[in-house]
């Protein structure tokens, strides 16, 4: 049996793939059973975002077992799912590849890919999103600089992440679930519970809503908001690519 894998905060990319890679068959269960069902909530308030049209081409980066990719693609858009985990990109081809049952999705690929050093070319995509990734590269602000790379001028960014509730009385049950409830249930359903105890830590150590929307704007996207879901357990950060300016 494999030993378990535990990220932590150095986020070193071989061991946070790893990591993931070992929790790729039970990840989306696991997520749904601790969110206690929100995270259906958030995919849901992520593709309104988005909002995909047919024709557009969309970056799912950390796309994971590519749930929210096959949401996405239902619009008729083409959609890249993209992560750095070689498992759960494994896990997503089985599901919604041409290997899955009435073979897959034909507007869905795809490709395993770090945030940090993205394999596409500049001005690529109509829009990027990430969801719940951003927090496990080791230089986010890097990241989101390759978000910025491969989108169209005029293009759009989508970011939901983990972050930090305003209400202190919120914050302290929160921090409370995810330090003493969270990691029992996790014993019990997940296929590497050490995994989950880095979810706690890097968590905590996120940085909260205006930060991040002031990363994304030192990356050079413009408009930039957030808006928080429930009750800012979780962030949706949105901002655009500023559209080319014309020769004079």
């Amino acid at each position: 049996m494999t030993e378990p894998n535990r990220a932590d905060l150095g986020k070193d990319p071989q061991r946070v793939s790893g990591m993931f890679d070992q929790v790729a068959r039970r990840y989306d269960l696991t997520n749904d059973v601790l969110s206690l069902g929100n995270d259906r909530l958030w995919r849901v308030a992520t593709r309104r975002a988005i909002a995909p049209r047919a024709g557009e081409r969309i970056l799912d980066l950390a796309a994971g077992t590519g749930a929210s990719s096959a949401a996405l693609a239902g619009s008729g858009a083409e959609i890249v799912a993209a992560d750095f985990s070689p498992g759960m990109i494994a896990e997503g081809r089985r599901r919604y590849g041409p290997e899955a049952a009435g073979g897959g999705i034909p507007n869905l690929s795809f490709v395993e890919a770090d945030a940090t050093d993205l394999p596409f070319a500049d001005d690529e995509f109509d829009a990027v999103t990430m969801s719940f990734g951003l927090r496990n590269v080791n230089e986010p602000k890097k990241g989101l600089a390759e978000l910025l790379r491969v989108t169209r001028p005029g293009g759009r960014v989508v970011i939901c992440e983990f972050s930090h509730p305003p209400s202190p009385v919120f914050g302290g049950l929160y921090r409370f679930y995810n330090r003493r409830v969270l990691p029992a249930v996790a014993r019990v359903i997940s296929s590497n519970a050490d995994a989950y105890e880095y979810l706690n830590e890097s968590i905590a150590d996120w940085p909260d809503q205006p930060t991040l929307a002031a990363w994304l704007r030192e990356a050079g996207w413009v408009d930039v908001a957030y808006r928080n879901l429930s009750l800012g357990i979780v962030a949706l950060h949105r901002g655009r690519k500023a559209a080319a300016r014309l020769a004079g």
